[in-house]
């Protein structure tokens, strides 16, 4: 689950993680007011779900309160396209403005559940403001990292290592352990998959700032956190993936035409895989789970067919704890629901299997039934056209 900067900003100032001075605005007039509380001069961001807004134009200086409107109502509904947002972009809602600072130096730092070890990974740079991936694969050795024990978290020497390693000395330095730990607090206690700080900056004055922040928290656990939901801007997601929510599907569109259906994260990249393998293009990922009902797998089917790009379905579904006559009942509903004429491929394997092949043969669908993985995905692909 992803959040806005300026709220991820008003999570780290209630950690004692300082942050410019800043307001947030959803009227052009709104921005004119919050930059005459700035003084006039500051800077004008828009607030979507991706990086890369300065490549994009969603980030501005303003000298003058004037230009900060005029600046304004370009952004406000427009469809910001960055590297991150792919060639459709997102709408800009929200701008966030903030006091302009005087900077000395940047740095990276970012908190990340790393999924191999099972732990949190702190790194930190001082090539701050820059995009990490590029400072990796050109300067590695200006990359420190540090995989943090759950039991004893990060302790205070830890964290001085690292502000060390930065240049950093004197109060500065011991500011920055500060910041550090306060940082892997609001990690831990917000079930935050990244916490990132991009730059972390010391001012001409001798400050720390947190000039840019990323949050985004962990799927599995926002059941703990009630206030998560309110904290979501529907705007920036797809439709399709909001109505997935709903019923606990898993749900990601993707940019090809041919709709998947499947149960369980690793058979449904398994099948997206093969599918490219065969030369087709999947439309989306979506996952009903290990133990979807009959109404899970309808609404499931209904979802891939509201995507006007699918022009073919592939249901890849193993029946354990799954009954494959339920799958079958549910494609069967939900085709005849809205009177699907697309090609669809169903391989299924499991409990009830036969009784599932033969409710699909016999009801009238544009239905195959795939032998296996690579059978299914060879038949679907050939039913479109595509392939070699």
């Amino acid at each position: 689950m992803n959040i806005h900067e300026y709220q991820a900003k008003e999570i780290l100032n209630s950690y004692g993680i300082p942050v410019p001075r800043n307001r947030v605005a959803i009227t052009a007039d709104q921005v004119e007011r919050a930059a005459k509380e700035m003084g006039g001069h500051c800077v004008i961001k828009a607030q979507i779900y991706a990086g890369g807004r300065g490549k994009g134009g969603g980030v501005k200086i303003v000298h003058h309160p004037e230009q900060a409107n005029d600046i304004a109502k370009e952004l406000f509904g427009k469809k910001l396209v960055t590297p991150q947002t792919g060639p459709d972009g997102l709408r800009v809602r929200r701008i966030l403005i903030e006091e302009a600072i005087e900077i000395a130096r940047e740095f990276y730092l970012s908190i990340t559940l790393d999924r191999e070890t099972s732990r949190y990974c702190l790194i930190a740079s001082a090539e701050g403001g820059v995009e990490i991936e590029e400072v990796a694969r050109k300067s590695p050795e200006k990359i420190h990292m540090l995989y943090i024990d759950p039991f004893t978290g990060l302790r205070p020497f830890q964290a001085r290592k690292i502000a060390l390693a930065l240049g950093l000395s004197g109060v500065v330095c011991e500011d920055c352990v500060e910041l550090l730990l306060n940082l892997y607090k609001c990690t831990l206690e917000k079930d935050c998959f990244l916490a990132e700080i991009n730059p972390l900056v010391v001012t001409k004055a001798g400050w720390l700032l947190a000039m840019d922040a990323k949050m985004s928290f962990d799927d599995n656990a926002v059941y703990r956190h009630r206030e998560y939901q309110d904290m979501v801007d529907y705007s920036q997601l797809d439709p399709l993936e909001i109505t997935a929510g709903k019923y606990d599907l898993a749900y990601i569109k993707l940019s090809g035409n041919i709709g998947c259906m499947v149960n369980g994260a690793g058979l449904a990249m398994a099948t997206l895989d093969v599918l490219k393998e065969f030369g087709g293009e999947p439309a989306n990922f979506l996952d009903v789970g290990g133990g979807a009902t009959r109404e899970k797998v309808t609404e499931a089917f209904k979802i891939i067919l509201e995507d006007s790009d699918v022009k073919g379905v592939f249901v890849n579904i193993f029946g354990g704890i799954m009954r494959c006559d339920v799958i079958a009942q549910g494609i069967i509903e939900a085709a005849n629901e809205v009177r699907c004429a697309l090609p669809i491929v169903v391989r299924m394997d499991g409990s009830h299997v036969e009784e599932g092949k033969t409710l699909l043969m016999e009801s009238g669908l544009n239905v195959q039934i795939g032998e296996n993985l690579g059978d299914g995905a060879d038949k679907i692909v050939k039913m479109l056209g595509q392939g070699g």
